[in-house]
């Protein structure tokens, strides 16, 4: 089994509104269903090739000097969206995007 580079198939954090949402849950209190929610959880931009193992490996070897394990990958993939060009009339596509969504174990961290 031939090993990816880890930075080939991440490519970089995903942060939005609602991303920043979901990495803050475990720490949320306001509601017993969001309490649940102990184990962090980071969004991920990832190769479109790549499967959810090969994601697991390359995120525990970029945050190995954290010793930090991966509990679950789930990926969905962001089709191109049709869009009109500002400054012509012609139209054109965003780009395919693959996100992960990777929960950590309980207690681990990405961020200082």
């Amino acid at each position: 089994m031939t090993h990816k580079n880890p930075f080939h198939v991440v490519k970089h954090r995903y942060i939005t509104e609602k991303t920043t949402v979901l990495e803050n849950l475990k720490s949320a209190t306001s509601n017993p269903s969001v309490r649940r929610c102990e184990s962090p959880k980071y969004t991920f931009v990832v190769d479109p090739t790549a499967n959810k193992h090969e994601i697991k490996d390359a995120v525990e070897r970029i945050y190995a000097h954290r010793n930090i394990k991966v509990k679950a990958v789930n990926t969905s993939i962001m089709k191109p969206k049709q869009q009109n060009r500002r400054g012509n009339r012609q139209p054109g596509k965003t780009n395919l995007m693959k996100k992960a969504i990777v929960t950590l174990q309980r207690g681990d961290s990405i961020e200082d």
